[in-house]
């Protein structure tokens, strides 16, 4: 690649993405094996999304699409801990 060709992909923000999902689709598994999980991932994929989020303003919001939607299954994957995901179900 030239140095004249710009990255338009955030790949923190993508790597913030995959494990805010992965949280999302295995919080729900019983027996405290979701909520250790599920809930680790979407820890790992909120700090993911916080410097994904900060290296996207810097280059003036490329590539924060995919932060918004791991924020939105982080917000999923806490309120469905919350509500006893991964515990009693």
């Amino acid at each position: 690649m030239s140095s004249s060709v710009e990255r338009r992909s955030n790949p923190t923000a993508w790597a913030a993405f995959w494990f805010a999902l992965a949280g999302l689709v295995l919080m729900p598994i019983p027996l405290f094996i979701g909520l250790i999980l599920g809930g680790a991932l979407s820890i790992v994929a909120a700090v993911l999304a916080v410097i994904a989020l900060l290296k996207g303003l810097a280059r003036s919001g490329k590539g924060i699409a995919p932060v918004v939607f791991a924020a939105i299954f982080i917000a999923l994957t806490w309120g469905g801990i919350s509500v006893g995901g991964g515990t009693i179900w």
